[in-house]
């Protein structure tokens, strides 16, 4: 977790549609924070501060500083609700976090290998079947990404969730109940192209 991400928000007491919908019209996202051991809050942001830092893949599996009116919360940001025609930011949901207690957090996964990989030079198509994975670990120990090396991955082959060795201090939640077929997702799998098959 080397790059720090501060978003700047202020407290806001109006609810309701009519208060949300003025909101974005000043440029603002609504937003709430929650949880860590204290009552709710409503906010707001700067809308264009908000893009720039969700143009990084890296501010949703991290611990974020959320800066409320001079004070600094540590949070991760647990929900993003996107207009479904503009690039514009809705809503933002931020959980507060303490560094000694576990959090569940969706963490993105990159693939590495597929330049090398064996089904894909046969002629395989490389098909992500998760995007993320969702772990549980202490905040300190929250992986910006999964990485899954591929290269002796053959045709016709997948990579499952027990095949994927998480980072020291991370569990997947989907293995933390007894192991069985439901459980244990695909990942990745590299399937024949429409020509060879």
């Amino acid at each position: 977790m080397s790059s720090v991400f501060e978003f700047v928000a202020e407290r806001r007491q109006q609810s309701g549609k009519n208060a949300v919908k003025a909101i974005r019209r000043q440029g603002l996202v609504p937003a709430v924070i929650y949880g860590g051991h204290a009552n709710p809050e409503m906010l707001t942001l700067s809308h264009n501060e908000v893009l720039k830092h969700l143009v990084h893949e890296a501010v949703y599996s991290h611990v974020l500083d959320l800066k409320v009116d001079g004070k600094t919360e540590k949070v991760v940001l647990k929900g993003l609700q996107r207009h479904p025609a503009k690039p514009q930011i809705l809503h933002m949901d931020f959980q507060r976090v303490d560094m000694q207690e576990q959090i569940r957090v969706h963490v993105p996964v990159h693939f590495k290998g597929e330049s090398v990989c064996v089904g894909l030079k046969a002629g395989g198509i490389l098909v992500p079947l998760l995007s993320d994975i969702e772990v549980v670990c202490l905040p300190g120990s929250l992986p910006e990404f999964i990485e899954i090396d591929i290269a002796s991955l053959g045709l016709g082959e997948s990579v499952h969730l027990h095949d994927v060795t998480p980072p020291v201090g991370v569990q997947f939640v989907e293995l933390l109940h007894e192991h069985n077929e439901e459980n244990d997702l695909a990942v990745v799998k590299i399937a024949g192209s429409v020509a060879s098959a």
